[in-house]
């Protein structure tokens, strides 16, 4: 269930000028810290608007997510700040920008080509985000059949067919009272 960050304009003008305000928000060394957590290393020292440098050390940090941020920079050249700009509000995410179609669109797209089972939506901006996403796209991924409107269970772990695993504890204080 990967992490969407969805920026749902009526208009694909409304959609990036939201989504540039939100840009304008970050603060460079918020962006800054939060890159140099997702990397694994510490930025600080190297300039905001220089490239990330190419002797960054492999670190026990989250390999993956290392990899996948210094990668995304070397591939499209973006500078530290770039960088962070693109990754701050998502928090390295998805992040999709559009109008309510597009943004249902791209979610089908993932869902029936590679196996997302479903999204943990993170609102840009709450809960003004969470509501344009409630109200302009989740009646077209209803309409689609890809949103549901009941439930079959009161826990996520019913809902998703998993069984419910035995209490190590509840068994072991029945076999202590026996």
């Amino acid at each position: 269930m990967p992490g969407i960050f969805p920026v749902v304009g009526r208009s694909e003008t409304e959609a990036q000028e939201k989504f540039e305000a939100l840009q304008e928000l970050i603060q460079p060394q918020v962006g800054l810290n939060l890159l140099s957590q997702l990397s694994g290393v510490d930025l600080s020292p190297y300039p905001l608007d220089g490239p990330i440098p190419s002797d960054l050390p492999v670190t026990n940090a989250g390999k993956s997510r290392q990899e996948l941020v210094l990668d995304l920079a070397r591939r499209e050249n973006l500078t530290i700040r770039q960088l962070y700009l693109r990754i701050a509000g998502a928090r390295g995410h998805w992040q999709v920008v559009g109008t309510p179609s597009q943004i249902a669109d791209v979610m089908e797209e993932r869902f029936e080509n590679y196996g997302a089972d479903g999204f943990n939506i993170m609102a840009p901006m709450m809960p003004g985000g969470l509501a344009d996403f409630i109200e302009l796209v989740v009646p077209r991924l209803r309409r689609r059949g890809l949103f549901r409107t009941e439930y079959e269970g009161t826990t996520l772990r019913e809902n998703l067919g998993l069984k419910r695993p035995v209490n190590r504890f509840a068994v072991n204080n029945a076999a202590a009272a026996e």
